[in-house]
C-alpha cells in the first residue's frame, strides 16, 4: 500500500514540476533551441467521445493536440522532410509531421475529419493483409485479450509489456500458437475477425483520404511481424508484397514504409537495406528523437503519442524538452528519460 501511495506523491510531483518548467518558460526555451530539427509524431489509436481504448488518443484530446501544433509549430508531409533530407537542403524550421501505424478504422473514422479541418497532412501506414481482411494484427488479438473479463494475470496492466517483450523475440507461428494457448487458457477463441474497436480501414476508404491529397499511405509490412524474428528471404517477401498490395489496391506508388514496432533490435542493419532496394524512400522507426539534418531517412525517430499523454507531456515531448533531458541524462549516465521521466 505504502509504495503505491509513494508511487501516487511522485507521480503528482513530477506532473507539478512539468507545469512549472512550462510556466517558466523551459519549454518554449527547448523548442527554439531545437527548431531545427523535425518532428515526427507516432499515433495508433483514436477513440470518440465516451469511449475507451487500450493508449486510443480521443477525440478531444487530439484536436487540443493539433490546436497546440497550429499555434506553435508547421505540419508538413513526411515526404517533404525526406525531399529536405535527400536533397541536402536545411530542414525548415518548426516542423512537425504526423504518421499513424497499423490501418485501423478509428483513423478514418476520428482523425482524418480533423486533419480535413485543420488543413494538415499526414501519413497512415497500414498492414496489407489486414486491410485485405485476411487477418487481424496479432498485437491487437493481444490486447482483445486483455480486455476479457477472465484476463489471465500475464496481460494485467503494468504486466502486458513483459508478455509483449517475449511475443517479439519469436518467430511468428510460435508467437501465434503462444496467443492461441493464452485465450484457450481462459476459455475463450480469437474471432476470425477484428472486433469493432480493432477494424480495419476499407481500400475504398483509404482511396478516400489518398485522394483528399492530405493522407499519404505507407506500407507497414504483409502481417507486421517484428523484422528481426523472421529471416531475410522472408522480410524481403514482407517488404515487397506489402507494397504491391497497397499499390494495387489504391491505385498509386508507395514510398514510406514504418517498421513494425520498430525500437532497437527489432531490425537488421540488412533489412534496412532492403527497404532501400525495394524501392521505398524513407522508412520510421519507434526509437524516440528529433530529425536533424543529415539524419538517415531510412531510419527516422518519432515522438510516440497515446492516450496516456496529457497536455503538459505532449508539450514536453514535441517542444524538445525531452530531447534535452535524454541528451543530459545520457551525458551522466542515467537510465534513458523514457523509462523514467517527468
Amino acid at each position: 500500500m505504502w509504495r503505491t501511495i509513494d508511487y501516487g506523491v511522485k507521480s503528482v510531483m513530477k506532473k507539478l514540476a512539468l507545469r512549472l518548467m512550462r510556466n517558466c518558460g523551459a519549454f518554449a526555451l527547448a523548442r527554439a533551441m531545437s527548431a531545427g530539427m523535425a518532428r515526427i509524431l507516432m499515433y495508433h489509436n483514436f477513440c470518440g467521445p465516451g469511449q475507451t481504448g487500450t493508449d486510443a488518443v480521443s477525440l478531444a484530446v487530439v484536436r487540443s493536440q493539433l490546436a497546440y501544433l497550429r499555434r506553435h509549430f508547421r505540419v508538413v508531409p513526411l515526404a517533404r522532410v525526406i525531399e529536405q533530407l535527400k536533397s541536402d537542403e536545411r530542414l525548415d524550421g518548426l516542423t512537425v509531421a504526423l504518421t499513424i501505424d497499423d490501418g485501423r478504422r478509428n483513423c478514418y473514422e476520428f482523425l482524418f475529419p480533423l486533419l480535413a479541418e485543420f488543413a494538415m497532412p499526414a501519413t497512415f501506414f497500414v498492414v496489407s493483409s489486414f486491410i485485405a481482411r485476411e487477418d487481424w494484427v496479432w498485437t491487437d488479438k493481444v490486447l482483445w485479450l486483455s480486455d476479457q473479463p477472465s484476463c489471465p494475470d500475464e496481460l494485467s496492466p503494468g504486466k502486458i509489456e513483459k508478455l509483449f517483450g517475449i511475443l517479439n523475440q519469436m518467430r511468428p507461428a510460435p508467437r501465434d500458437a503462444c496467443i492461441a494457448a493464452i485465450a484457450a487458457s481462459i476459455g475463450v477463441s480469437i474471432p476470425k475477425e477484428a472486433p469493432p474497436k480493432y477494424a480495419p480501414c476499407s481500400w475504398s476508404e483509404l482511396r478516400e483520404m489518398a485522394d483528399s491529397g492530405l493522407v499519404e499511405i505507407g506500407s507497414h509490412t504483409l502481417t507486421h511481424p517484428i523484422l528481426a524474428s523472421i529471416t531475410d528471404e522472408e522480410s524481403w517477401h514482407e517488404l515487397t508484397v506489402s507494397r504491391s498490395q497497397i499499390e494495387e489496391g489504391l491505385g498509386r506508388q508507395i514510398n514510406s514504409f514504418c517498421f513494425p514496432n520498430g525500437k532497437p533490435g527489432d531490425y537488421r542493419p540488412s533489412q534496412v537495406r532492403q527497404i532501400m532496394d525495394a524501392g521505398y524512400t524513407s522508412a520510421v522507426v519507434a526509437r524516440p528523437g528529433m530529425v536533424a539534418n543529415g539524419a538517415n531517412p531510412y531510419e527516422l525517430p518519432r515522438i510516440g503519442v497515446s492516450g496516456h499523454s496529457d497536455g503538459v507531456s505532449f508539450s514536453k515531448d514535441l517542444d524538445g524538452a525531452e530531447y534535452y533531458q535524454a541528451k543530459l541524462r545520457s551525458l551522466l549516465g542515467l537510465r534513458d528519460a523514457h523509462e523514467n521521466h517527468f
